[in-house]
């Protein structure tokens, strides 16, 4: 078992750390929420006084922290985790701009290596980490990894975690909004939820947003749906990963307009009130119920 400092206990990281420390591992966690330490460490996560002290002896050291400029604030220049890192492998879950991570890899034993599955996906130690960096700092990492996720793909070198977070994302934004726009004309219609999903589930328009993340209550009874879309993954979240998902595409001359009308309808919802709430509510915007 491994010694893992663990910086950035929010929504995402709590869960995160609670099931590394559940694995066996000794997690020393830190977070500037005093919340967020009490629900870790009533969860088996050691409390740490600072960033440095859960670094300090580490083998791992794993950041989920809101933004690029708090990754690079973290690990570089006066980054109270700079100095305390020695031979640690890093590893960073947050997911922030491609740039950003290649730059805090420079030098360093880095991974960069964002999560697709939500605060669900969290607790039930059932993510997707994308990760990228150097095959043998993936060997090493890969069961720290594994006890918090399901399925760990190695895409690439330094960034290429975060180019596929990304991507994804930006999938995930356009085949949602897809979704409910479908199951928006079927009420029209007057064909039943359970109808449609019957039969897309089962052909060409099956997707993840219908069959695991369905945006009207019933068909999947764990989707935020069910729970007047209480956030697994709020709008806020989706909206930092569209314009970061943009920012990408226009540095690489990429053509995505669906992407880029996805992040138009997004700020539109954000802006009527939908910023807390789980991305699939978007359907009520389109319903015109917003």
């Amino acid at each position: 078992m491994a010694r893992i400092g663990f910086i950035g206990l929010g929504n995402m990281g709590a869960p995160m750390a609670r099931n590394l420390a559940k694995a066996g591992h000794e997690v020393h966690g830190f977070d500037l929420s005093e919340a967020a330490m009490a629900a870790a460490e009533a969860g088996g996560v050691r409390r740490a006084a600072s960033g440095a002290e859960a670094a300090r002896g580490a083998e791992f050291i794993l950041t989920m922290l809101p933004a690029g400029r708090h990754v690079r604030d973290a690990w570089l220049g006066a980054g109270e985790l700079a100095a305390a890192s020695g031979d640690a492998i890093r590893i960073d879950c947050s997911t922030i701009d491609v740039a950003t991570a290649r730059e805090v890899a420079q030098g360093a034993r880095m991974l960069d290596a964002p999560v697709s599955g939500g605060t669900m996906g969290a607790e039930n130690a059932t993510l997707t980490f994308m990760v990228g960096g150097a095959e043998a700092d993936f060997a090493a990492a890969r069961p720290i990894l594994e006890a918090m996720g399901k399925t760990v793909v190695h895409c690439g070198g330094p960034g290429a975690g975060q180019a596929a977070k990304l991507c994804n994302n930006m999938l995930l934004a356009i085949s949602m909004i897809g979704t409910c726009e479908a199951f928006a004309l079927a009420e029209k219609l007057g064909l039943s939820h359970e109808a449609l999903f019957e039969v897309s589930s089962k052909s060409s328009g099956q997707c993840w947003s219908l069959t695991t993340y369905c945006p009207v209550p019933g068909p999947v009874p764990g989707s935020p749906a069910n729970r007047g879309y209480k956030p697994g993954f709020a709008t806020a979240l989706m909206l930092k990963d569209l314009g970061l998902s943009q920012e990408a595409a226009r540095s690489s001359g990429a053509e995505t307009p669906l992407g880029a009308a996805a992040l138009s309808l997004y700020e539109r919802f954000a802006g009527e009130g939908g910023a807390e709430r789980d991305f699939s509510g978007i359907i009520e915007m389109l319903r015109g119920r917003s």
